[in-house]
């Protein structure tokens, strides 16, 4: 199997698989000299691992991270410091249980990548999907903590990224009310303290049922510089598009106003510039942050539509390996809103693309 990096400066590899013994990263281009410790990627990590709420899949993992390779610590470094080889992470599993698989190893699950995998590789690993399986995303988020810090290294400057739920199903936030202080205070990562109680009876009621919901997801970088990027194909824009839309379960992404531009006329679409403390300061932000494939020192925003998870208790058509038409129902601990555990996704992909960019602008343009 090809194609388990992304990256071309700042680049990872992710390894293993939902029920093997452990999964984990590669990440190689990481400028030396940053401090690491293996405590700086757990917090990240714990905000995406499982079983913390009722409202995402009950598997208990404690997603420890340990760090194998890659830093380097002595009396002189004043703790682990990154040694700019590359640096390996892994995580056990600890939790699987695969048996609940096994009533539907010769079933393709409606929504799940079964038949293609089966298609393209002859066989597949039906224990929670294999590669397929959002555990994968495990390694993302430990990759961008080491993003974000080398990200903060290039440019020498501090660039915050946040990421917050901004839908549940057909349920959206007001706007007048979003706060991103409310973001930590709920299992949603919901910055509408309002949607998010009403979510609550909405997920849970899905939940119950053996159904699920889908989701959008809003990641916002404040503090990038203009100039990441470059135009025709290595537009910032396009690989944040690339990267949002490897995560598992994304089926849309848009930059700013995204499709809600088409139906806006060039006066409303344009973002008016006027100088303000002697700078650039634009009167909208429709463009994303990133005008020409390059960013425009606005705020970077990126929306994500994750869609509801496929694995649900309601019987679905379905065939066989073989070819038989039959029925099939998905048992095992699934998330009722996989796009909850996705907000620290999207945001660890957001530290990965923009840090690659910082240092190919770096190595272009001093």
């Amino acid at each position: 199997m090809s194609f388990n990096s992304f990256g071309r400066i700042f680049r990872f590899t992710t390894w293993g698989e939902s029920h093997g013994p452990a999964l984990g990263v590669v990440i190689d281009g990481c400028p030396p000299g940053l401090a690491l410790r293996a405590e700086d990627i757990q917090a990240a990590l714990d905000k995406r691992k499982p079983g913390t709420s009722k409202f995402v899949t009950q598997r208990k993992e404690p997603d420890a991270v340990k760090i194998l390779s890659g830093v380097f610590e002595d009396d002189r470094t004043d703790g682990p410091r990154t040694t700019g080889t590359p640096i390996s992470l892994m995580i056990e599993n600890v939790d699987q249980r695969s048996k609940d698989y096994s009533d539907i190893r010769d079933k393709y699950r409606p929504g799940h990548a079964d038949l293609t995998y089966d298609a393209k590789y002859g066989f597949r690993d039906y224990r929670g999907g294999g590669r397929s399986s959002a555990r994968e995303t495990a390694g993302r988020v430990a990759a961008g903590v080491i993003a974000a810090k080398a990200l903060d290294h290039v440019l020498d400057t501090e660039v915050t990224i946040k990421a917050c739920l901004v839908q549940m199903g057909p349920h959206i936030i007001d706007r007048d009310r979003f706060d991103w202080a409310e973001v930590e205070k709920n299992p949603f990562w919901c910055p509408d303290p309002v949607a998010a109680k009403a979510w609550e009876g909405h997920l849970d009621a899905a939940r119950k049922s053996g159904s699920s919901m889908g989701a959008v997801v809003e990641v916002v970088a404040s503090g990038v510089p203009a100039g990441l990027g470059a135009p025709v194909y290595g537009k910032l824009d396009a690989d944040l598009a690339s990267a949002m839309m490897s995560i598992n379960a994304v089926k849309g992404v848009e930059i700013g106003a995204g499709f809600e531009a088409a139906a806006l006329s060039g006066e409303e679409n344009a973002d008016e510039i006027r100088m303000r403390n002697g700078k650039p300061h634009f009167l909208s932000n429709r463009a994303g942050g990133v005008l020409g494939g390059i960013s425009s020192g606005q705020d970077i925003v990126v929306r994500l539509a994750i869609k509801p998870t496929s694995s649900i208790l309601t019987p679905r058509r379905t065939i066989t390996a073989s070819g038989e038409e039959t029925d099939i129902v998905t048992k095992g601990r699934h998330d009722p809103c996989v796009g909850i555990r996705g907000v620290p996704v999207a945001a660890a992909m957001m530290a990965i693309v923009l840090a690659d960019h910082a240092m190919a602008h770096k190595a272009q343009c001093g």
